[in-house]
């Protein structure tokens, strides 16, 4: 469906998870979308991150991230409840 757009840059850290079919799995509303590169030079080799619906989402371990991406998520879904 994709009411919510979560970008992954194909060189983060968060690509240790499969973060595509965990979210879309969960969440039917999400759209994952892999980019070459997403513009934030380096940041892909620091930490693991990700965008969701513009806004940029970062964390230490890519476990911590996906967490913050599904708060991030679930309000961006509450908009639409």
């Amino acid at each position: 469906m994709g009411i919510v757009v979560v970008e992954i840059c194909d060189g983060s850290l968060i690509n240790e998870l499969n973060i595509e079919r965990i979210l879309e799995s969960e969440f039917p509303e999400v759209a994952v979308i892999e980019n070459d590169c997403l513009s934030f030079c380096g940041m892909c080799a620091k930490r693991p991150y990700a965008i969701v619906n513009g806004k940029r989402i970062f964390a230490k371990t890519a476990e911590e991230c996906l967490a913050l991406i599904k708060n991030q998520i679930e309000s961006e879904l509450a908009i639409y409840a």
